[in-house]
């Protein structure tokens, strides 16, 4: 059986929030409730540039109820910015190749 992640690309994150929202409103999350959580890495820390990433959290679950009727979870979905991609481990692995600032997400 295939195993499926999600591939964040967080050189280009904009720090945006929607992915965060997104969750929150497809699972009724509470406030202090994140299935994925925007980080930021500050200018002095990294070099001079802002970065923000999408952490996936132990409640994400990759939207099972979504991906069972074939949609994409609902931090890809609404990624304003277009950096979250949802698939097989195999597949995102690959396009993880062609990028410098990625990271791929399993759930247990």
């Amino acid at each position: 059986m295939a195993k499926y992640g999600l591939l964040i690309d967080y050189e280009f994150c904009v720090g945006c929030h929607v992915c965060e929202i997104a969750c929150k409103k497809e699972h009724n999350r509470g406030d202090d409730e994140y299935g994925i959580c925007v980080r930021e890495i500050e200018p002095e820390k990294s070099g001079g540039k802002q970065y923000f990433y999408p952490v996936p959290t132990d409640r994400c679950n990759l939207c099972g109820k979504r991906t069972a009727r074939g949609q994409e979870p609902a931090c890809v979905h609404n990624c304003w910015a277009n950096v979250m991609r949802f698939g097989k481990i195999e597949e995102l692995t690959e396009q993880m190749k062609k990028k410098s600032r990625t990271v791929l997400w399993v759930p247990h």
